[in-house]
């Protein structure tokens, strides 16, 4: 069994409801290594006023935004002293956030923890493609080929097969 994830930052954010009326709910996130726990605040007005700190006031209702199934944080805008911002799940899902433009910004340590799951995912994957690769072909590289790497879109590394040019 794995360990649980370390966390990397706790404390209150906004969600945009998917109502109607898209009212903004307070939320408690807990960022860890595999993603974000949104918690929902009971009776649904403030947690614990301006405090960070989780307290009572949070419901055990959670919800998990992993990174393996996000793609992106995008359309970050700074407003009357709020960042607002969008993390794209994978299938497409916008899910809008803001929260108060003091210190660093949710949506930059967001975005740099998905870079670093992705990254992550990367090298593990590319270390056990080139095990296998190794151990079935018995030595340690194939006959015209080479491996390099490469940027996504994300900014992730990503493996390629180039041609291995003889002089």
């Amino acid at each position: 069994m794995s360990s649980p994830a370390r966390v990397m930052r706790d404390g209150q954010l906004e969600k945009r409801s998917s109502g109607l009326l898209q009212l903004w709910k307070k939320k408690r996130c807990v960022l860890t290594e595999d993603g974000l726990r949104l918690h929902a605040c009971k009776g649904g007005g403030g947690g614990g006023g301006a405090s960070d700190a989780p307290s009572a006031a949070w419901s055990s209702g959670v919800k998990e935004l992993r990174f393996e199934r996000m793609a992106t944080v995008d359309c970050v805008e700074h407003k009357r002293g709020w960042v607002y911002f969008t993390v794209v799940m994978a299938g497409g899902e916008e899910i809008d956030f803001r929260c108060a433009q003091e210190g660093t910004a949710w949506n930059a340590e967001i975005a740099l923890a998905l870079v670093r799951y992705k990254n992550a995912q990367a090298v593990q994957t590319g270390r056990s493609s080139s095990s296998s690769r190794h151990l079935s072909a018995g030595h340690s590289g194939s006959a015209g080929e080479d491996d390099e790497c490469d940027f996504t879109d994300h900014g992730v590394y990503r493996r390629k097969k180039v041609a291995a040019s003889h002089i």
